[in-house]
């Protein structure tokens, strides 16, 4: 009885002894995770010791630090994208809706500050802001026509805008696009009315022109002939005649005759005459 009664204390000592034990190997495990980070790739390491921000930044990889005294917190900086939609209003007063889109990327050598200054919204605290304002005052310089005719313009001076703003943050545009820009339907009415009228106004000048043309070759076209006519008139002398005449000739004498004399008188031409004027001729020689 006596023998039984002196276990139980040995073995509660024991598990006393176990429990302890465990107890150190977990509190030395837990030491030892906090003795130690890694960083991530694509991130930097930022060093909080006891609420101070160390100025020493991080690169990826395994990094020693203080247990339970310090902690690493990690700034993404790789290529990052937002998109903003926003309202403007024009030079002319007409209602602008665009949505922008950057890539961005927070500079590795910034990473400190930018976590002391700003933390790790910096997107929602400087970056959308700063999209808003530099789009509205940009806007406000320019007609509704004219973000449409110079958009290329427009991006690259609120790109400019944009960066002025977010690099002394240590922030970095990679690449800016306007996605949309949309407008009044009255604004998008008078437009394509406008195109409408600009594209008849087009057509008719075209007419014109075609017109033009094809009256100045009219004109041309009756000079030329008129030239020829007249060319053809002074080279048609007599003998021209004579030698048409006779390379058509069949033979006879073709007289068309009136009551006194002929019509057409070939012997002028030809020297030869006709019958008629031979018997005359013969008249007139007897009489002599």
């Amino acid at each position: 009885m006596s023998d039984v009664i002196n276990l139980k204390p040995k073995s509660s000592k024991s598990a006393g002894k176990l429990i302890a034990i465990g107890a150190v190997i977990l509190a030395a495990l837990i030491v030892l995770f906090n003795c130690f980070s890694v960083v991530r790739p694509g991130h930097s390491g930022v060093v909080v010791t006891l609420g101070e921000v160390s100025p020493t930044v991080l690169e990826e990889g395994f990094h020693l630090k203080l247990p339970f005294v310090s902690q690493i917190v990690q700034i993404d900086n790789r290529v990052l994208k937002t998109e903003v939609e926003s309202t403007a209003a024009s030079s002319d007063l007409q209602t602008i809706s665009s949505k922008v889109a950057i890539n961005y990327r927070v500079n590795q050598s910034a990473s400190a500050e930018i976590y002391k200054n700003v933390g790790v919204d910096f997107e929602n605290i400087i970056i959308n802001p700063a999209i808003q304002e530099c789009v509205k005052s940009v806007s406000a310089k320019y007609t509704a026509e004219e973000l449409i005719t110079e958009r290329a313009s427009i991006s690259s001076q609120m790109e400019q805008a944009i960066s002025e703003k977010i690099n002394p943050y240590g922030l970095t545009i990679e690449v800016f696009n306007i996605v949309n820009f949309d407008f009044s339907e009255e604004f998008n009415r008078a437009i394509e009315a406008k195109q409408t009228a600009q594209q008849e106004a087009l057509k008719a000048e075209q007419d014109l022109a075609r017109i033009k043309v094809e009256a100045q070759q009219t004109i041309e076209k009756a000079t030329a002939e008129a030239e020829a006519y007249r060319l053809k008139n002074e080279q048609l002398t007599d003998n021209v005649i004579l030698m048409e005449f006779i390379d058509k000739w069949d033979g006879k004498l073709p007289t068309v005759m009136s009551d006194t004399a002929a019509m057409f008188d070939v012997s002028a031409l030809t020297g030869i005459k006709t019958t008629e004027q031979a018997e005359s001729s013969g008249t007139e020689e007897n009489a002599q």
